[in-house]
């Protein structure tokens, strides 16, 4: 549970980047101080962040390349910051399966996105996944 958390707390700080266009790390600190999360759950949400911020243009070529028919401009910001960690995920948390980011990220775009945001997500990731074949090869 306190990694689902985590990613909730994770989006929000991404969105606070997308939305503020300020660094990161000050996005972050604002954020904390503002909604001071149980203390438990912001070491994994930071990583989160950082990582999808630091591998950004990595991760938006894969997204920008799977989402059929969509810019990434186009792409909600509460769904391309779901989909930024995600990809995030997949590409650098060995120890976290796939199968758990894809339904983890499902679930974060249906809680906090539209109501086709779940479905959006599930595509663009599954078709990250279709075309990147080695990116799927991680323990269960």
């Amino acid at each position: 549970m306190s990694r689902r958390k985590s990613r909730e707390l994770a989006v929000q700080m991404l969105y606070q980047v997308e939305m503020t266009g300020y660094a990161p790390e000050q996005a972050k600190q604002i954020y904390l101080d503002n909604f001071n999360p149980p203390e438990e759950y912001r070491a994994f949400a930071e990583k989160l962040v950082s990582g999808a911020c630091e591998h950004r243009k990595e991760i938006d070529r894969l997204i920008g390349k799977t989402a059929k028919n969509w810019s990434l401009a186009r792409i909600t910001p509460v769904d391309r910051s779901i989909l930024r960690i995600a990809v995030y995920e997949i590409i650098h948390c060995a120890d976290i399966p796939y199968k758990v980011t894809l339904n983890e990220a499902i679930d974060l775009g249906k809680k906090f996105g539209t109501e086709k945001s779940g479905a959006f997500i599930n595509g663009v990731l599954d078709n990250v996944l279709a075309q990147n074949p080695e990116l799927g090869k991680k323990p269960a």
